[in-house]
């Protein structure tokens, strides 16, 4: 697929949260560096607390993850070089971001993670 060098926008309501330079397709997912924009501070620790999360394997770790992640998709959307993706994951840590997207909502039990 033709993904690697098209850049990505991550953008919250009023500002710029950064870009990702795809570097890597292995579908489903898409890779790349990411630079920080102007909105990323907001968010920041969101994302590092959300990846933490993804890590832990219980029960009441995942009910947590999924709070976290509803409040990333609550903040932030995700721009194709095409136009915005009605359903994403998207995980930032440093430098690197690295999500899955769809053009049709996920389902409740296994897309996201």
């Amino acid at each position: 697929m033709g993904f690697e060098g098209e850049v990505w926008q991550v953008r919250g309501a009023d500002e710029p949260v950064g870009d990702i330079l795809i570097d890597e397709a292995d579908f489903p997912w898409l890779s790349g560096r990411f630079t920080a924009g102007p909105g990323f501070p907001g968010v920041r620790e969101l994302f590092a607390r959300e990846l933490a999360l993804t890590e832990e394997d219980e029960e009441e770790s995942r009910q947590e993850w999924e709070a976290a992640y509803d409040e990333v998709r609550r903040r932030v959307s995700l721009i194709a070089p095409n136009g915005p993706v009605p359903e994403f994951l998207l995980h930032i840590e440093g430098d690197r971001a690295w999500f899955r997207w769809s053009d049709e909502p996920f389902d409740e039990e296994g897309t996201r993670g």
